[in-house]
């Protein structure tokens, strides 16, 4: 019997076959629209019109944070030092059999070329000068004309990292709050007053190094302190500076004396004097001829009214309290005048060697503790005090506002009897 296909059922070829032409249509391949070039180049100039915003952005905050950054992600400042003057080397003995050298013939042209080079020296050096002036409420200069009213010559000292510091004389700290300082290439930029020290009339200003241009950069360095201990009488020298009287003005002369002193509280300090002319008002900077520094020119020396030529505080004698100042360090003060008693004048004068108290100044350290005129010192913080020398260092390395005990000898109706005193240090600024 054949067999009877059920109508209701197809067979399953059937079903493929139907299923492919209901959805054949899928599989018909879609192309992608073709690429032209100008779609492209207008996909490069969006993808360029991006960039450029960004970078615009990128950059206005680049310039924007700077400032912030550098300030606040450039660390500490370094500690300076200043470094000790070196030994003078001893010049080996001459070899007899040495070849004679020929003393060159000195004429005008042979001058002319020195001068040249002295002044090339010296204009290396300037680049170490700056002028320190306070903000005054009308800003006029002086009336003549030269700027240096109320301004004080003084050098780049130190670099902390953070910081440019010069150093001048204090007189310009008086009755101001704001000062600016004009550099070598005549640029001028805001200072703010570091430290200072009324006892020695010296004064550090910093500016940050952020805000000077590359063009200020090119024009400046730090100056070379030099050893004034080798200067000698008869040495030429140049001064820089306001020394007379007006801004930027150089001269040459000999160191005409080495051999006075500078007194002041708690030490003494050399005084090169000069054959220079000075105005009576002319601050300014001493150089020897290789560009060094050896000394800081100040008016009133010695209270000179008349025929005032340059006179400079040798810096082999600044050169510690200068490191406390560009550190920020205050400068430790007693307030004792005084003079060294050796042992020749000891035994003439029979008495005990030591510092002999010549004065005590009025609301010092020292006339707290009860020193008097006519104590002789003897140590001070355990170090023997031999000379006004030993006595200021043995001052330096105190430290401010602590209590250090002194020991001496005072006169009584039997002789001299052993005195000590506790004096708390302080310091002028």
């Amino acid at each position: 019997m054949p067999y009877d296909e059920d109508p209701k059922q197809k067979p399953e070829h059937g079903l493929e076959e139907q299923k492919e032409e209901q959805f054949s249509f899928l599989q018909e391949t879609i192309k992608p629209k073709p690429v032209t070039r100008r779609k492209i180049l207008t996909q490069l100039a969006r993808v360029g019109i991006y960039g450029l915003i960004f970078g615009a952005f990128a950059c206005l905050g680049f310039f924007a944070l700077k400032p912030w950054a550098q300030t606040k992600l450039q660390g500490s400042p370094k500690t300076v030092t200043i470094p000790d003057d070196e030994e003078p080397e001893t010049e080996p003995a001459q070899d007899p059999q040495a070849e004679v050298v020929q003393t060159p013939v000195l004429d005008a042209e042979s001058y002319k070329e020195i001068m040249k080079s002295v002044y090339e020296t010296a204009k290396d050096a300037n680049k170490g000068v700056v002028s320190i002036q306070p903000v005054q409420a009308d800003a006029a200069l002086s009336s003549d004309g030269s700027g240096t009213q109320n301004s004080a010559a003084g050098i780049i000292v130190a670099d902390n990292g953070q910081e440019l510091l010069m150093l001048c004389e204090n007189k310009i700290c008086a009755e101001a709050e704001k000062w600016t300082v004009t550099f070598s290439d005549n640029s001028e930029y805001g200072v703010s007053l570091k430290k200072q020290d009324k006892n020695s009339g010296l004064a550090v200003f910093a500016v940050p190094r952020v805000k000077l241009t590359s063009t200020t950069w090119e024009n400046i360095e730090v100056a070379a302190l030099g050893n004034s201990n080798l200067t000698t009488k008869g040495d030429l020298v140049m001064a820089l500076g306001n020394t007379f009287g007006y801004a930027d003005g150089i001269g040459y002369g000999i160191v005409s004396s080495n051999e006075y002193q500078e007194t002041l509280a708690d030490g003494q300090r050399r005084v090169l004097a000069t054959d220079i002319a000075a105005a009576s008002n002319g601050t300014g900077i001493l150089f020897n001829l290789s560009g060094e520094v050896i000394g800081m020119i100040k008016p009133g020396i010695w209270n000179e009214t008349e025929n005032n030529t340059a006179k400079a505080i040798a810096i082999s004698d600044l050169k510690a309290t200068i490191e406390l100042l560009v550190n920020g360090d205050s400068v430790p003060y007693i307030g004792i005048y005084g003079t060294t008693i050796n042992d020749a004048i000891a035994k003439e004068q029979e008495m005990p060697t030591g510092i002999y108290v010549t004065q005590v100044s009025t609301d010092s350290p020292a006339m707290a503790a009860g020193i008097q005129n006519g104590d002789v010192l003897q140590e001070l913080a355990g170090e023997k005090l031999s000379n006004l020398l030993s006595y200021e260092k043995a001052v330096l390395e105190c430290k401010v506002g602590q209590p250090v005990k002194l020991k001496g000898k005072r006169r009584g109706a039997g002789g001299y009897v052993d005195i000590d005193f506790t004096v708390t240090v302080g310091s002028l600024e």
